[in-house]
């Protein structure tokens, strides 16, 4: 019959995703068995070699512990792919981690675009324009009142001190003006 509505995007990556952690599993389980069974071989190569060396026969001996060190080398090479293994899979969840907070960031950024582009009613627009004006009837600002006095400045463009500035110097006291001569 088929699929009426359609695959799901999202489900796609889940089941990616577990497609393949899945096979990581797989590829970690074959390489725990080929341990396993190298460390068998080993084991049974050793007792062979001593049981040659026994019976006098020393160039087979020395063959089966030659591929005793060949398996101890495949051995170290299975520990390796194992380590490789485990920092794919831990690198793996690392990436699904950043893949869902991405996905949530592009879910945040295009409500923020509906909002922004004029999915918004009248009655939207109306409370944020009455928080916007309330925000400005809370904070009433203070601010210092303003200098009335005049500023005079001399010929060579300094500032001659007023009257008030004066007194303010001399602790209210006037100060003797000199005379002019005439």
């Amino acid at each position: 019959m088929g699929n009426l509505f359609g695959k799901s995007k999202h489900a796609s990556r889940v089941m990616d995703h577990d497609r393949a952690v899945l096979e990581l599993k797989g590829h970690r389980d074959k390489l725990w068995n080929l341990q396993k069974r190298v460390e068998k071989s080993m084991e049974r190569d050793k007792n062979v070699a001593r049981r040659l060396m026994q019976e006098g026969k020393r160039d087979k001996a020395k063959l089966m512990l030659r591929k005793k060190r060949f398996d101890e080398q495949m051995l170290a090479k299975y520990e390796a792919q194992l380590e490789n293994l485990h920092s794919v899979s831990i690198n793996l969840n690392d990436v699904e981690k950043i893949l869902d907070e991405t996905r949530e960031a592009a879910d945040f950024q295009r409500q923020i675009s509906d909002l922004l582009g004029g999915s918004m009613t009248s009655e939207d627009d109306r409370a944020v324009e009455e928080e916007f004006a309330q925000m400005f009837e809370d904070e009433e600002l203070e601010l210092p009142a303003a200098p009335t006095d005049e500023i005079a400045f001399g010929e060579s463009g300094d500032r001659i001190p007023t009257e008030k500035a004066r007194k303010a110097d001399t602790g209210g006291r006037r100060e003797r003006q000199p005379a002019l001569a005439s």
